[in-house]
């Protein structure tokens, strides 16, 4: 997996994130060894974490809970 496949995935869950002025960027962190998701909308940005087990699931098609809870708490978040 890489970074453009996650970053899909993402806008694959949450489609309205590219289309509401909510920019996406998905990259590894080697430093914490999880990706770190960024979300900015205007002057307002997040980041969130996920570990590498919890994005490969997502990506299988098999678990996208944690994945879904974090980009949805984001996404409500930037959104105020």
């Amino acid at each position: 997996m890489d970074k453009n496949e996650l970053c899909q995935k993402i806008e694959q869950i949450y489609p309205d994130i590219g289309q509401c002025g909510i920019d996406i960027r998905v990259s590894f962190d080697d430093d914490n060894d999880r990706w770190r998701v960024h979300l900015k909308k205007d002057n307002k940005s997040l980041d969130t974490f996920l570990e590498p087990g919890d994005a490969e699931l997502c990506m299988e098609g098999r678990q996208c809970v944690s994945l879904g809870i974090e980009i949805s708490q984001l996404k409500d978040n930037i959104g105020q």
